[in-house]
């Protein structure tokens, strides 16, 4: 389960500066379509190694 907690811990970092973009973007205030790109790239680069570590893991037991 420790495996997990980084992928994880890099979801929950996008996402809450995905939420700040989007309060930047209500707001009108300067910098908002870059905050919300950074955050969801990092939130899919965070799917993207968890699902790697899944086919990792699942090639592992056979």
């Amino acid at each position: 389960m420790k495996v997990f907690l980084v992928p994880l811990i890099f979801f929950l970092v996008g996402l809450a500066i995905t939420i700040i973009g989007s309060l930047f973007k209500l707001m009108h205030w300067p910098g908002a379509n870059s905050i919300l790109i950074t955050g969801t790239l990092l939130e899919v680069l965070a799917i993207v190694f968890l699902i790697y570590l899944l086919i990792k893991k699942s090639n592992g037991n056979n």
